[in-house]
C-alpha cells in the first residue's frame, strides 16, 4: 500500500473515533476515548514491533472502532452475554475497517488481512494475530489496568491477570514485566503469575 493510502486511511479511522462521545484527559489534553485507544495502540505496537506491516498498524489502529455504537449494556450482563458481545463487536470492527479501507482504494488483499486481524483469527498459531494481541495486552496493563482494580474484587483481578497472560506471547510476557505500573498493579500481576 502507498503512504498516501495509508495516511488516508489512518485519517479516516481517526476521524470516525473522533465522533466518541465519552471523553478521557490525558496528560493535560481531553480526548475522545477511543481516538486516545487507538493512539496508544499504535505508539505501542510501533515500540513492541517496529517492523509492522501496514496492515498490522491499521488492525491496531481500529481495534476499538466506533466502539461507543455498540454498546455492552445491550447485552446481557452474564458471561454469556459479554461472550457474544465481543464476538460481535469483533465483526462490528471488521465490517468498518473494511468499509474505510475500501473507500480509499485499499488492494483486496491488504483489506483482507486487516479483516483477519481484527477478528483475531488463528490467535497463538498466527504470528500478526499473536502480535495484535500482545500490543492489546499491554495497552490494558499500562493504561487500563488501574481503572479497573478500583471497580473489581481482587479474585476478579487475578483471573483476568491469568487469562490476559494466556494469551500473550513469550516476548509479550518480557515486555508486560517491563511496564512501569503501579504498586498495586505490580502487587496484583506477582499473585497472578505465582
Amino acid at each position: 500500500m502507498d503512504t498516501d493510502t495509508f495516511n488516508q486511511a489512518i485519517q479516516l479511522i481517526d476521524q470516525a473515533n473522533a465522533e466518541d462521545p465519552n471523553k478521557e484527559t490525558w496528560q493535560g489534553n481531553e480526548y475522545s476515548k477511543e481516538v486516545l485507544y487507538s493512539m496508544r495502540m499504535s505508539e505501542t505496537l510501533a515500540s513492541f514491533a517496529p517492523e509492522a506491516e501496514q496492515a498490522l498498524q491499521i488492525a491496531a489502529r481500529c481495534q476499538h472502532i466506533c466502539r461507543w455504537e455498540h454498546p455492552r449494556s445491550e447485552y446481557e450482563m452474564n458471561r454469556q452475554g459479554y461472550l457474544l458481545w465481543r464476538q460481535e463487536l469483533k465483526k462490528f470492527h471488521a465490517k468498518k475497517a473494511t468499509t474505510i479501507l475500501t473507500s480509499v482504494g485499499c488492494k483486496a488483499e491488504i483489506i483482507e488481512q486487516v479483516e483477519f486481524l481484527v477478528l483475531k483469527k488463528q490467535l497463538k498459531r498466527n504470528p500478526q494475530t499473536q502480535t495484535l494481541e500482545d500490543v492489546i495486552c499491554l495497552v490494558f496493563l499500562e493504561h487500563y489496568f488501574d481503572d479497573f482494580i478500583a471497580k473489581h474484587s481482587e479474585e476478579k483481578l487475578i483471573s483476568v491477570l491469568q487469562k490476559t497472560w494466556a494469551k500473550m506471547s513469550e516476548q509479550g510476557h518480557q515486555a508486560a514485566l517491563g511496564l512501569s505500573l503501579s504498586e498495586d498493579a505490580n502487587a496484583l500481576v506477582a499473585k497472578a503469575l505465582s
